[in-house]
């Protein structure tokens, strides 16, 4: 899933992407699109008070291309 916040300012790229991983499967991959830099910063953290990580961050021609993983399900 690509979750395109290009053009907005932190926080919404954070928001968006929080918001598609609510209602993504657990352990489901996603693609953040971003220009504000401070995704950079933010996204780990969203992702590290969530649970999910951070698979990698490319920047080309000022867009940042955040891919993570969702939180895995949960056993027990």
């Amino acid at each position: 899933m690509i979750v395109d916040a290009r053009g907005h300012r932190c926080p919404t790229p954070s928001l968006r992407l929080q918001k598609a991983m609510r209602s993504a499967e657990p352990g489901a991959r996603l693609t953040l699109l971003a220009t504000d830099p401070m995704a950079r910063i933010d996204v780990p953290h969203l992702l590290a008070g969530m649970g999910g990580r951070v698979l990698s961050i490319e920047e080309s021609d000022g867009v940042l291309t955040i891919a993570v993983e969702t939180p895995a399900a949960r056993t027990g």
